[in-house]
């Protein structure tokens, strides 16, 4: 039973309008709560919930439940964290009531995030509520143990939420080397504090939003089942549109997934100014994971004038499936030949040109020796039209 008094937060129910919770569960989930407590992100909710009490002493996060009557952690053992949740399910419960969407973050391969996140997670499905897990796995170094455990509790969670975003903390050591270790971590928090951020501008109705979506829009894309993915581009300058939606699906951090066949989509896009052109420009960049004419696609757009010459670009994809794939090493072109982008960037046409030149030779012969074909061009639509028209059709 937990020691803490819960808030209800009555003064935040917004009638008309979607409400959002952010349910860390663990220590992994606690801190990143904490995170975007401390980067002021509003128009949330957050909880934290743990079975460690010195843990959540340490946190400035408005509400906390403590897991369990002993506040002494569950010992890295899942099933005294699912056991623990379980005790405490309906003030669980509670503080889920009325609200419309929840991401519920954790670290996988602990006690308390592996075992009481799955519970989080049913309970808020049982309630109807869209729930959405973004969850890191353990560092290589962390042992095959926990690493087993990990896999374990996203395979538990994923069977329960309508989308999980996986992060694999591994690639930390690969992509930041040269930053410290709390950093690091951070620009996994990052992932999450993105994601949100970007969900609730697409259904903002403030005055600087041009373009938002309703939030049944936003379950139909959530709900697609499988993984998901998001990525954040900003560019700015010539081309600055189509630049800014390669990089927000080329996320470094996100686990091993296919991009293609997206069956949901959400975009937001976040500049002082957009030009005509340039939702159409997105759109083609975005082609290459999604179908633009079948797939569920809905677009945001937040009209912000200390942008300057910059644009944002916020991605979310769903109905995704792991890369099974065997690995092929990607032998990326010299920077000089990217005339359009900035160093180390290669567009998503590029990448999969390379990949397909990097085949066993014996295919590579055999494909010169077939006739060569235009590219497949998807059926060009217009963005623009769209996006009126799905202003227009609330």
């Amino acid at each position: 039973m937990s020691k803490y008094g819960l808030d209800t937060d009555d003064g935040q129910v917004n009638y008309g309008k979607a409400r959002f919770i952010v349910f860390g569960v663990g220590g992994g989930g606690g801190n990143a709560v904490e995170h975007m407590v401390q980067e002021g992100l509003n128009g949330v909710t957050f909880v934290a919930a743990n079975t460690d009490r010195t843990a959540l002493d340490n946190l400035t996060v408005p509400h906390k439940i403590q897991l369990g009557s002993e506040g002494l952690g569950a010992g890295g053992n899942p099933e005294e964290g699912r056991r623990y949740a379980e005790e405490d399910e309906d003030e669980i419960r509670s503080m889920l009531d009325g609200y419309n969407m929840v991401f519920i973050t954790a670290g996988m391969g602990g006690g308390t995030g592996t075992g009481a996140a799955p519970v989080v997670a049913r309970v808020a499905k049982e309630m109807g509520i869209l729930t959405v897990a973004v969850v890191t796995t353990p560092f290589d170094f962390e042992g095959k143990k926990r690493m087993k455990s990990a896999k374990d509790g996203v395979s538990q969670l994923t069977e329960l939420v309508d989308a999980i975003i996986t992060i694999p903390n591994q690639k930390l050591l690969k992509i930041y080397k040269q930053i410290s270790f709390t950093d690091a971590l951070k620009k996994a928090d990052d992932v999450l504090l993105h994601a949100v951020s970007g969900l609730v501008q697409i259904v903002d109705t403030a005055d600087n939003v041009v373009i938002n979506t309703d939030f049944r829009d936003v379950r139909t894309a959530m709900t697609a089942k499988g993984y998901a993915m998001m990525g954040i581009g900003r560019a700015s300058g010539d081309d600055r549109a189509r630049q800014a939606a390669e990089k927000a699906i080329r996320s470094p951090l996100l686990d091993d997934i296919r991009l293609e066949n997206a069956k949901g989509l959400l975009v937001n896009i976040t500049a002082a100014e957009l030009m005509m052109s340039e939702p159409e420009e997105i759109a083609e960049a975005l082609s290459s994971i999604a179908d633009l004419e079948e797939g569920n696609i809905f677009y945001g757009y937040v009209q912000d004038e200390s942008m300057g010459d910059e644009i944002h670009v916020t991605v979310i994809a769903t109905g995704l499936t792991l890369d099974d794939r065997p690995k092929v090493a990607v032998q990326q072109a010299p920077i000089q030949n990217l005339q359009t982008a900035p160093a180390g960037h290669v567009s998503a046409l590029e990448s999969r040109q390379q990949a397909q030149q990097t085949q066993p030779q014996a295919q590579s012969v055999q494909a010169q020796a077939q006739p060569q074909t235009a590219p497949q061009v998807k059926t060009r639509i217009d963005v623009n039209s769209y996006l009126k028209s799905q202003q227009h059709n609330k």
